[in-house]
């Protein structure tokens, strides 16, 4: 390791871990949504073709998932240099569980997300009334991988605060 490197060897590669899990658990989640919700739209395309561009809401829901871990690989990619400032385990553990709360709550956002959508645009053939319900369902769906963007944020921002310098 040149000597010109500060902070702890291991730090870079838990932050690393941090990104990775980011953008694979929500791209995970965005794959789930968007594959189930389009299961019910093909379903539902077979009895009421004319509501098949009207019930793909579930499918670009999904696909801002994959978004928000992007997000946080890229502020977590971008806080992880330590040839330039120090980079403790500390670090590496704010980076991880960023990408963690990213990842996993964009995972479970994807699973209802495809679970509501695909029940929903089949209920919504059946009874169009249904359609603003299965929206609002599914917005706070949504809400659920917000959440845990909001909190990866705010993880990343308490990278560098754990020796005072």
């Amino acid at each position: 390791m040149s000597s010109t490197f500060s902070g702890d060897e291991f730090a870079p590669f838990v932050g690393f871990l941090g990104a990775a899990c980011a953008l694979v658990f929500s791209c995970m989640g965005a794959a789930y949504g968007t594959a189930r919700s389009a299961l019910g739209i093909a379903h539902m395309g077979v009895m009421r073709p004319e509501l098949v561009m009207k019930s793909v809401v579930p499918v670009v829901m999904a696909g801002v998932l994959a978004i928000y871990g992007l997000i946080v690989a890229v502020i977590v990619t971008t806080g992880i240099n330590p040839m330039a400032k120090p980079y403790y385990l500390f670090d590496g553990y704010a980076h991880l569980t960023a990408g963690l709360a990213c990842g996993l709550s964009s995972l479970a956002a994807g699973m209802a997300i495809g679970i509501v959508g695909d029940a929903g645009v089949r209920a919504n053939a059946q009874q169009p009334k249904l359609y603003v319900s299965m929206i609002l369902i599914l917005i706070f769906a949504e809400a659920l991988a917000l959440y845990g963007l909001i909190i990866g944020i705010m993880l990343s921002g308490k990278v560098g605060q754990s020796r005072a310098g």
